[in-house]
């Protein structure tokens, strides 16, 4: 009885644990069904964290390239700068080279003229020192013998007359004590240097017999000749400094100049080891953080292919037991079904019920998913599947719902695979699209900037350029009018200069005239004094004549003098103008081309953005434009292939105690049999 009671508790204990599903052959598919959940879980978490870390590859990845593009065109510009500045450095050390040789040459040819100078003002002051000296022993002997001839019946008057040459004269002269030895040896000296000099014999006795009147003439002739000879020199001398005071000038003005130059060459050449300097200091850090960035890249591509290479051994791995999960299940549900129903027969009790419990409570399942989820492709999975419970036995309805299923979850699964795809591609597309974009556009605003600063350098060039011109339109019309003006001047000179030698030369004539008259006829000369009058007021009229054109030489030497000064800076002036109108009309050409040049590419460059940004407008117009993003579907497919799994096990393991089931009703019939 006991033992009847025993067993009558256990068939009501398993068959009341029908509902808790205590089968143990039902328990073990059940956890199995639990670990594919658990894994397939697994693998979405896995799926969401790597989608998170391959986007951020990709923003890290496309950062970084930009970066190392950047980097690389700052290179390039900064070593474009440093090789410029290096050859301005060398041209201009060519230049200062060659305006120091310049300025050198200029200075040794000023010292050089300046010695020559010196040594020519010498060798004048020496000449002048002797031919006055010379001047003044003439006229003291001449002195001498006119009071002598003063001196009617005298010994020294009669000796004089009687001497047969000049040198017997002076020796009369000296040894009256009229002359002294030394004058008298400076004028034997001066006789003998003349005579050899115009290859003239001594003069003959005669003509010194009886007069006096012949050494005074030739003495006279002798201080003439001097004093012509003093004339000349200071004539020369002054021609000389006039020459070389224009020569040193233009020499300091060239020297001058040339120091400018050099100094802006040198100022220049400073600027340009700095710009060179600064350049340099930027490339060194600019290469540092581009050899950092190329490190970081390959750092990252490596460290994200490693994570790649992990997701997919971790996918694979996962695949895999899902594989022997699903196949051992199969086998268990396939290789138990008839041991179970003998062993469990006595849990047939309320099979069908539960059966179609859990046919609905699947179809219950994907009926609030697809309310959840607001999805008609489930509602209307939903529909098929109570329309199929409707007819036909248990298993042919749980096979037809279990193939609803699958199926739909086999077209989730190639949805999401599909948008995966698409994703990729939109990322992609959408990246490579905005930084071709951004290239572009700050290649065309680094094309408009430097348009704009070449045209307003040629701008102020031009400027410049019509400035220098019409200083240069002026300068040549000052030149003009100086050349006109000094025209004038010389040729005004010339004819008063002519007109003033002439009335000198006649004034000296008649001075001549009158004093060789008077000197032979003395009583005319003493008789009322009217010839001395006329003597000295012509003298009078020499004197200022002399002066008045000494006076008009000197005025028109300054004037000759400043108009060469003024023609020489004007020269100068014209010349570095000129030089300054050349070289900013080249260099406004230059930046001209340039900027034409800079517009074309700039218009290349805007047409091909043009082209980007129609590209791009289509690549947002698909992928960005959608009334779902792609994480709302992936989150959506994800919740609904989790709730089809989870209807799909439900009925599978009602299918599995549908089978026991029968087997145990079967195996009991025959055994009752």
């Amino acid at each position: 009885m006991a033992r009847a009671l025993t067993t009558l508790f256990i068939v009501f204990a398993l068959s009341g644990a029908q509902a808790a599903r205590t089968d143990p052959i039902e328990k073990v598919l059940q956890m199995i069904s639990d670990l594919q959940g658990k894994i397939i879980g697994e693998g979405n978490d896995a799926q969401k964290i790597y989608d998170e870390y391959s986007e951020f590859c990709e923003d890290r990845s496309r950062n970084v390239g930009f970066e190392i593009k950047t980097g690389k065109a700052q290179k390039q510009d900064l070593e474009a700068t440093i090789a410029k500045e290096t050859a301005t450095a060398e041209s201009l050390n060519a230049k200062i080279e060659e305006l120091s040789g310049a300025v050198s040459v200029d200075e040794a040819d000023l010292k050089a003229a300046t010695e020559i100078r010196a040594k020519e003002q010498a060798a004048f002051m020496a000449e002048e020192k002797e031919l006055v000296e010379v001047l003044n022993t003439l006229g003291r002997a001449v002195g001498i013998l006119e009071k002598e001839m003063a001196k009617t019946g005298s010994a020294s008057l009669m000796q004089l007359n009687s001497a047969k040459s000049v040198a017997e004269a002076l020796a009369v002269m000296v040894d009256a004590t009229s002359l002294s030895s030394a004058d008298a040896t400076k004028l034997t000296a001066l006789l003998q240097s003349t005579q050899e000099t115009e290859d003239v014999g001594a003069p003959a006795g005669a003509v010194f017999k009886g007069q006096s009147g012949g050494i005074i003439e030739t003495l006279q002739g002798l201080y003439d000749k001097g004093e012509a000879q003093l004339e000349e020199s200071r004539k020369t001398e002054t021609q000389n400094v006039q020459s070389f005071q224009m020569v040193a000038q233009s020499l300091k003005d060239e020297i001058t100049y040339g120091n400018k130059d050099i100094a802006k060459a040198k100022k220049d050449l400073a600027t340009s080891a700095e710009i060179q300097a600064s350049a340099e200091g930027d490339l060194s850090v600019t290469s540092k953080d581009l050899d950092e960035d190329v490190t970081t890249l390959a750092t990252l591509h490596q460290d994200c292919m490693s994570g790649a290479e992990n997701f997919e051994a971790e996918t694979h791995s996962r695949g895999e037991e899902l594989t022997a999960l699903a196949t051992a299940k199969k086998i268990i549900e396939e290789a138990t079904s008839g041991a179970a129903s003998q062993s469990y027969s006595f849990l047939q009790t309320g099979i069908k019920s539960g059966a179609d419990l859990a046919k609905f409570e699947a179809m219950r399942v994907v009926r609030d998913l697809a309310q959840k989820q607001k999805s008609p492709v489930l509602a209307q999975l939903a529909a098929r599947m109570a329309v199929t419970m409707q007819s036909g036995s248990n298993e042919d309805i749980f096979a037809k719902v279990k193939s609803l299923i699958s199926d739909m979850i086999e077209k989730l699964l190639d949805e999401s695979q599909a948008d995966a795809t698409e994703k990729a591609f939109c990322d992609k597309e959408l990246a490579e699209t905005e930084a071709k974009q951004t290239a572009k556009e700050d290649n065309i605003a680094k094309l408009s900037t430097q348009i704009d600063s070449q045209n307003a350098k040629s701008a102020k060039l031009k400027s410049e350029i019509a400035t220098l011109q019409s200083e240069l339109a002026s300068l040549a019309r000052a030149q003009a009018e100086m050349d006109k003006l000094r025209a004038e001047e010389k040729a005004a000179f010339e004819t008063n200069s002519a007109e003033m030698e002439k009335g000198i030369e006649g004034v000296k004539l008649a001075l001549k005239v009158l004093n060789e008259y008077y000197a032979k006829d003395k009583a005319h000369a003493s008789a009322d004094g009217a010839g001395s009058g006329i003597i000295g007021l012509l003298e009078v009229c020499e004197s200022d004549f002399t002066k008045g054109l000494a006076e008009m030489t000197a005025t028109e030497e300054s004037a000759a003098r400043n108009y060469n000064t003024e023609t020489k800076e004007n020269e100068i002036t014209k010349a570095t103008k000129d030089q300054d109108v050349k070289y900013k009309t080249k260099e406004a050409k230059g930046l001209d081309k340039a900027t034409a040049e800079a517009n074309a590419d700039r218009a290349g460059v805007q047409t091909e953005l043009d082209a980007v940004n129609e590209y791009y407008s289509g690549i947002k117009a698909r992928c960005i434009a959608k009334a779902e993003t792609y994480q709302e579907r992936v989150s959506r497919r994800t919740a609904e292939i989790a709730g089809l799994k989870e209807a799909l096990q439900i009925l599978e393991g009602e299918a599995v105690l549908l089978q026991k089931a029968s087997k145990h009703t079967f195996m009991g019939v025959s055994r009752h049999a």
